[in-house]
């Protein structure tokens, strides 16, 4: 995530830097940075945002499962977390997942990947990419 996508989600959550700094329980200051891109946005940081986006854009709670929405393979499901944990549609949120026909395990990596996944782009639909 960079400077850029974090500001534009914080001005989507309506709160000025102060508040979000309290939310996600960090200083002011790395906000600051952040959003100034002076530091890097480490990946808990970018997990949480876009979880606390997910539930705000979150409906009835009656979304399709992210196995659904995808089509996925019954050989990858039984080997991927989001099935195994039943997590539906915040398979993006968990390591471990089996996308694509290969295992993701790492946040970078796996980050790529789901921004381009119909799944998350559901979940963050007000957050385009910059």
């Amino acid at each position: 995530m960079n400077s850029k996508e974090f500001s534009q989600i914080r001005k989507l959550f309506g709160k000025i830097q102060k508040q979000l700094a309290e939310q996600l329980c960090i200083s002011l200051k790395a906000i600051q940075s952040y959003e100034q891109g002076w530091r890097s946005i480490p990946s808990y940081h970018e997990q949480q945002i876009l979880f606390l986006l997910s539930l705000k854009n979150s409906s009835n709670g009656n979304e399709n499962s992210c196995w659904e929405l995808t089509d996925c393979p019954d050989k990858w499901k039984e080997n991927c977390m989001a099935w195994e944990l039943r997590s539906r549609h915040f398979c993006w949120l968990i390591n471990g997942t089996f996308c694509q026909g290969k295992e993701n395990t790492n946040w970078e990596e796996k980050i790529k990947i789901c921004r381009e996944c119909k799944v998350l782009k559901l979940k963050v639909k007000d957050f385009h990419n910059s």
